[in-house]
């Protein structure tokens, strides 16, 4: 049997790249999936219809994890379709573009810079997790998993207010995996190095990427692909005794 056969997945920002790569992981392991969009429709039923070639199960929503109503809704329509919702992966993030000849200096950095980015990565999860939590506690069971960066590990090129929400999301999950796991909930993170090709890490140049590539123990850069195995394991009962945790997915570059 497939490893998450009646199982129902969410995945956020899931119209391309790292969410798309999960989406389609989860549909191979028997998922039905739930691919979030907010803006790319096309994107996202090409992914729809790419598991449905592969006899996977998934529809697509339109939602801004940014917005209150938008998030409600979806949750709403997900448990009114499927009557349950077993995992939840926020992938979604504000755009950033990693150019690191381009990034702002710590000294022409501005709150609304931060702002922007917390809104787009804290503020996103944890409008999920209020909409997701009365389901889960009722189902008495449930995994979410937050995409972070290892740049929270080692900041080599200083990309403030996008490291900043990440890490800010490495300390909601600690707390929060404290109060929901009496009621069979755990959380955690992956944290994956620059992930390449992908529509943010086409800014930054060859000779930054061969650097990182020199850096890292595996001697290449992730693939999105590479990012859905480690989210799968914490999604499945595998890691049934994991919470509070965030797992590198970066060739070794960050050890911990």
């Amino acid at each position: 049997m497939k490893k998450f056969t009646d199982e129902v997945v969410l995945v956020t920002g899931s119209s391309r790249g790292i969410g798309a790569s999960i989406a389609k992981g989860f549909a191979e392991e028997g998922a039905t999936v739930i691919v979030n969009y907010v803006q790319n429709k096309e994107a996202a039923d090409e992914v729809v219809c790419e598991i449905a070639e592969e006899d996977g199960d998934a529809w697509a929503i339109q939602a801004d994890v940014s917005s209150r109503e938008d998030v409600k809704r979806m949750i709403e329509e997900i448990e009114l379709e499927a009557g349950k919702l077993d995992v939840v992966v926020n992938n979604a993030f504000k755009p950033y573009p990693f150019d690191p000849e381009n990034r702002k200096y710590a000294w022409e950095v501005s709150w609304e810079d931060y702002e922007e980015q917390i809104n787009g990565s804290l503020k996103a999860v944890a409008l999920m997790t209020e909409a997701v939590l009365p389901l889960m506690k009722k189902q008495q069971k449930g995994s979410m998993i937050n995409i972070v960066t290892n740049l929270i590990g080692d900041p080599v090129v200083p990309y403030h207010e996008y490291t900043t929400a990440k890490t800010a999301i490495i300390g909601y999950t600690r707390n929060l995996a404290v109060d929901v796991g009496t009621f069979g909930i755990r959380i955690n993170n992956v944290a994956p190095g620059l992930v390449y090709p992908t529509s943010s890490s086409v800014y930054t140049k060859e000779a930054v990427r061969e650097q990182i590539i020199n850096q890292t123990p595996l001697k290449r850069l992730a693939r999105p692909e590479d990012i859905a195995g480690p989210v799968m394991f914490l999604a499945s009962d595998w890691s049934r005794f994991m919470t509070g945790q965030t797992i590198y997915v970066d060739g070794g570059l960050v050890m911990k």
